[in-house]
């Protein structure tokens, strides 16, 4: 070991384990309280606006699908679906081998289920944010004719797929800023501090000692300790040793579950940013998606996680694990200093169709990927059915997202009456 690697770590092993951060330990919530204060935040985030309300509401917009169709949408090819197809839900992911590009980026709701869900989703999301931009309805109905013709690219010629090549400027921004981050971007964002601790306070709360000992040896296994190690430019025998672990308050619909944010030191050298890891440690639960009754997908929820990530978003795929703690299912990935979530709660009016074609066309290509040319054919046919004279998209997809963005806010509305009345 160098004489640098061994001064970091005596200055590592000279550190106490836990920072207290932004407040002492004292006002920090004992694990028993988690559950109600995660509950408030949720509901206050949802609050913020109906952006926020959209994409913190997976349950209510599978109701309100099925309330409002029924059966009149399409019955897509069975392929693994995000399910929760938001734009918050894409950016830029990093492979193991250091290349960048725009995927799909949370699969908690992924199943075998329905295109036609995703591709609705996302034009509600991005309905909503336009009407938060006060954009006007002509530039929705455009946007929508954008989404529509940006998912079908995925399907048809070469010709149509290389426009994914000219990415709108605020996927472009993303993408630079992604490429140019370094692991102090990932620790001043994530962690708040360079220090290898995580600093306790209103985003990291104390763990019980069963969570910390069940932390130290999840990374005890093999399988779970070669994430970090697999890596490009990593020794791929290096020791991986648990540094610090906190309660992590973070997202928003997974807000109640178990999370946990785990810093890791691959080969002692902690003093080198590419030896450190920040690895994320979320739930599995339940999918409020539909999955066909046919398909056949993995029992455990974390194992489905995993594999639908596989094939909707190899990046991401191949950087996850599942496993169980505390008897529960559990993912298990490492966060790498290019992935990002786009922003997109505000749109330009001259961006909005650049966007909403190159979002659709990432889904599309996840979905395509899935399908052989036969069945990629059958479903770009019947994505081009039944056009009208007023609006090139697809009837079902229009008519869906008018009925559920009327829904989402009525929603919206009486959510803030019921859980944001009184609050500064």
């Amino acid at each position: 070991m160098s004489s640098e690697k061994k001064r970091g770590k005596q200055a590592r092993e000279a550190k106490p384990k836990v920072s207290k951060g932004a407040g002492s330990s004292k006002a920090l919530p004992k694990p028993g309280e988690r559950a109600a204060i995660l509950t408030d935040q949720r509901r206050l985030k949802m609050a913020r606006s109906p952006h926020a309300y959209v994409r913190g509401n997976t349950t209510r917009f599978y109701e309100w699908i099925v309330e409002t169709n029924g059966d009149s949408l399409p019955r897509g090819p069975a392929i693994w679906i995000c399910g929760d197809c938001h734009t918050g839900n894409l950016g830029p992911i990093a492979n193991q081998e250091g290349k960048v590009e725009v995927h799909i980026r949370d699969l908690d709701q992924t199943v075998i289920g329905n295109p036609a869900h995703d591709l609705i989703r996302l034009g509600l999301s991005l309905a909503t944010a336009a009407r938060g931009s006060a954009l006007s309805g002509l530039t929705i109905v455009h946007m929508l004719e954008a989404l529509a013709a940006g998912y079908e690219s995925a399907f048809g010629t070469k010709r149509a797929k290389a426009k994914l090549s000219g990415r709108p400027e605020p996927v472009h921004l993303a993408m630079k800023a992604a490429v140019r981050r370094s692991w102090q971007h990932l620790a001043e964002e994530r962690i708040e501090d360079l220090e290898p601790t995580i600093p306790l306070g209103k985003r990291f709360w104390p763990l019980t000692r069963a969570e910390r000992r069940e932390i130290d040896t999840l990374f005890r296994n093999e399988a779970i300790a070669s994430l970090p190690t697999g890596l490009r430019g990593r020794n791929d025998a290096g020791k991986v040793e648990v540094i610090d672990a906190a309660y992590w308050v973070k997202g928003c619909s997974s807000l109640g579950r178990l999370r946990y944010a785990v810093l890791l030191d691959v080969d002692g050298g902690v003093i080198e940013g590419d030896d450190l890891c920040l690895m994320d440690i979320k739930e599995g639960v339940k999918a409020a998606a539909p999955r066909y009754e046919d398909a056949s997908m993995p029992r455990d929820n974390a194992e489905r996680v995993v594999e639908g990530a596989r094939h909707l978003s190899p990046f991401l795929g191949e950087r996850m694990r599942a496993s169980r703690m505390l008897d529960r299912a559990v993912v298990i990935r490492e966060l790498l200093p290019q992935d990002l979530k786009l922003e997109i709660d505000a749109l330009d009016e001259g961006e909005a169709r650049k966007v909403a074609f190159y979002l659709a066309a990432v889904v599309g290509q996840a979905h395509a990927r899935q399908m052989d040319a036969p069945t990629r054919r059958s479903w770009l046919a019947e994505l081009r059915r039944g056009r009208s004279k007023t609006i090139d998209a697809p009837l079902w997809l229009w008519t869906s997202i008018v009925q559920l963005a009327s829904s989402h806010e009525a929603g919206y509305l009486e959510h803030c009456r019921r859980y944001a009345t009184g609050v500064n």
